[in-house]
Parts: C-alpha cells; sequence; structure tokens
C-alpha cells in the first residue's frame, strides 16, 4: 500500500512560485494551466518538512558550520542509488547546477572560448555560456523521427576543428529524457580527453530514472571520464526542493579540481548554507521510499498521457523519456508553424508549455511537458489540448473516425 498521496491538488498560488508567479513575465498572460518549469506539483517528503522545522524551533540561527553527516548523507545515497563510491576530498557544494556551471566556464575558460552543447537542450546552457562571453559550438543530437542519439562523429570533427575548453553535457538529457549509455559516455570522455576538453556533466535527473533503469554517472563511464569530468547533481529535481538551493560537484581527477576547489572557497561559493544542507541531508537520509513511491506515480502519468495522446491526438506524438517527470512533445504533425504552435497551445488550450525552439533551433515543432502533478490535472491538460488541436486542424479529427 503506497504510503504518499500524489493525487492531492494543492494550490500554489500566494508562495511565489515561479510555475505560477512567473507566467505573466514569461508567457504574457496568467490565467493558463502552468505545465512547464520544472518542478513538482506534490507535497515533499514530510520527513524533509520535519527535519527543517526542528532545525528552525531553535531561536538562533547564527552562522552555520555544516556538519560531517551531510556529506556522509550525500555519499552514502550515491553509493546506495549509483554505485557510486566517492572521497569526501572528491566533493563540493555549490548553490545551485546552474551557478556550478557558470562556475565552470569561468574558472576553466576565458573571453572568447568555445564551449560544446548538444542541443535540443537545457536553455541555460547556452545563456550562461554566451553570457559570460565565450563563445557557443554545437554537437547537435541526431533525431530518425523516433529515437535521438548524439553524433560522435561530428563531435569529433568539432572538438579538431574549433579547439574548445568545455564541454556541458546533459546526463539525463533535458528535454529529451534520455540516459546516455555507458559506450557512448566513454567516447565522449575519450574524444574530449583527446581534444583537451573539460566535460562538465549536468546529472541533476539522474536520480529520476525510469521503469528501474539504472543512472551512468559520466565520471563512472571510463578512466577518460574521471580523468577529464565536474559533476553535477542536487536533491532539488528528485525531492522537490529546488526553493532550498542545494547542489554539489564532484571531481575525481586531483589535478582538475585542487586549484578549483580553493577558488570555490576563496570566494565562498561553496559554503552551504543551513536550510540547504538541512534540508538536503534529511532527504538523502529519509526520502528514498517517497522516491520511489513518486516515480511509479510518474511512470503511472506517463502512461496515461501516451495512450491518451496516442487515441485523442493525430499528428501528435510524446517521445517516451527514460528519465524525469519532464516529456518532449512531437507536434509537427500538425503542419504548424512553432508560432501558430505556442499559440494553439496558449491562446486555445490554455496550457503553458516549454517552446521547443527555447532549447535550439532543433526544438522546432516541438514543446516540453512537464507531466509531474496530480494526474487529474494531466487529464484535463491533454483534453484541452485536444479540443484545441481539432479547433484549429479540424483534419486531425476527421483522422479518428
Amino acid at each position: 500500500m503506497n504510503k504518499y498521496n500524489f493525487d492531492t491538488v494543492i494550490d500554489r498560488r500566494g508562495t511565489a512560485a515561479v510555475k505560477y508567479e512567473g507566467l505573466d513575465a514569461v508567457f504574457g498572460r496568467h490565467d493558463v494551466s502552468p505545465m512547464w518549469i520544472a518542478d513538482l506539483d506534490f507535497a515533499v517528503c514530510p520527513d524533509i518538512v520535519n527535519g527543517l522545522r526542528r532545525r528552525l524551533d531553535h531561536p538562533i540561527l547564527g552562522y552555520y558550520a555544516c556538519p560531517d553527516t551531510y556529506w556522509d548523507a550525500v555519499r552514502t545515497w550515491l553509493s546506495d542509488r549509483h554505485a557510486m563510491k566517492v572521497e569526501r576530498e572528491e566533493m563540493t557544494f555549490i548553490p545551485g547546477v546552474v551557478r556550478g556551471i557558470a562556475y565552470c566556464v569561468n574558472f576553466r575558460t576565458k573571453p572568447g572560448d568555445k564551449v560544446i552543447i548538444q542541443p535540443p537542450v537545457y536553455h541555460p546552457f547556452r545563456l550562461v555560456v554566451e553570457g559570460n562571453k565565450r563563445e557557443v559550438v554545437e554537437n547537435p543530437l541526431r533525431f530518425d523521427g523516433e529515437h535521438y542519439s548524439m553524433d560522435l562523429d561530428h563531435l569529433a570533427e568539432v572538438i579538431e576543428r574549433e579547439k574548445p575548453r568545455l564541454m556541458i553535457l546533459c546526463n539525463p538529457h533535458n528535454p529529451i529524457g534520455l540516459q546516455w549509455d555507458r559506450d557512448t559516455l566513454a567516447r565522449v570522455a575519450s574524444l574530449c580527453r583527446k581534444g583537451g576538453v573539460t566535460v562538465v556533466s549536468d546529472e541533476i535527473h539522474g536520480d529520476l530514472m525510469l521503469y528501474n533503469r539504472r543512472h551512468i554517472p559520466y565520471i563512472e563511464a571510463s578512466d577518460d571520464a574521471r580523468a577529464t569530468g565536474i559533476m553535477l547533481g542536487a536533491p532539488s529535481k528528485t525531492f522537490n526542493i529546488p526553493g532550498l538551493v542545494s547542489s554539489w560537484m564532484i571531481i575525481k581527477n586531483e589535478e582538475l579540481r585542487r586549484d578549483f576547489y580553493q577558488w570555490l572557497e576563496v570566494n565562498e561559493f561553496s559554503a552551504p548554507m543551513m536550510i540547504s544542507a538541512v534540508g538536503a541531508e534529511e532527504a538523502y537520509r529519509h526520502g528514498r521510499n517517497w522516491l520511489d513511491e513518486m516515480l511509479r506515480y510518474v511512470e503511472g502519468n506517463l502512461e496515461f498521457a501516451c495512450d491518451y495522446v496516442e487515441r485523442n491526438i493525430p499528428g501528435v506524438k510524446i517521445i517516451r523519456p527514460e528519465a524525469s517527470f519532464l516529456v518532449w512533445v512531437d507536434f509537427r504533425g500538425l503542419k504548424l508553424c512553432q508560432k501558430e504552435l505556442m499559440n494553439l497551445l496558449l491562446d486555445k488550450a490554455h496550457i503553458a508549455m516549454n517552446d521547443g525552439t527555447m532549447f535550439g533551433s532543433q526544438g522546432e515543432g516541438f514543446a516540453r511537458l512537464n507531466i509531474g502533478c496530480p494526474r487529474s490535472v494531466l487529464a484535463d491538460a491533454l483534453e484541452h489540448i485536444k479540443t484545441a488541436v481539432e479547433a484549429v486542424c479540424p483534419c486531425t479529427a476527421e483522422n479518428q473516425k
């Protein structure tokens, strides 16, 4: 019997939740169902909230000395969940994965240097690189209409021709939801080590593997990966606590981390905040059952969505993810331009989804859907999309007859 109830619809308005409060700024209206930004509409594990309350019951909130128990909890989680052996000196705290990427870009490169990304991919990769006056070099994913894969031959050419200093890897990939296999990661590592490229691997979705798949951390793929890799992770997506801003970095290569970790320390970028460390430790120590139940619920949502779309919305196809609660939806069968597609979703269906082109030009004809919500909310959103598609593309309704 399940212990947690993920069917409860929770009103988040008035809590300064970006998912709701950001609708006007991003979409120009607030009277829409927010199925966009990557956080969950589920109550967090009660142990996390209770742990925070216990600490906040103390009347003094002074300077915080992060205890060894925090690091023990992270290391134990990585060992139990991903069979990773990590030494304490290989780890450091970072206040968010995107900030961690920014630290890597600023420390490992200089203005004008080139950085590889693999679009369609999480849009802050590009924003951080270009915002810090570095140059993005694309190694686009290949898509055969059904499945995505890395173009490793092109990656080799890019490394040889462009001489990049850094590559930002998304593992599992956002928005595709694809877990890269060990051979692919090892080939990336071999090419990057040969070309003198450091690999920053964003693995924030690594705990969210679906259907009992195993996450393969980049730095576990090969000796080359351990030599070139900087792994970034967090409990934020895993346990729905992004507001606590708690993340971590792992570098196996002592030469790669020594000066970098010192730079982070002297600038106080790696000093955990009390609420960040307390919440994360509670999550890693007590959140396992909550996470397992949540993933089973998300799997149910995915099956529901795939079945509904296949039966009711011709011209639309879900690219089934292997990880996470984010779904990459292919609308190209509707034969709409991107502006028409987003207008359909926003103005006709009243659903706020991420525009596929925000992840790169390769996202033309796609949008990203967050299914980390009560099933009733998901069912309502899909029904609205169905109705809007039938109104704008009546040929799809005819195809169902």
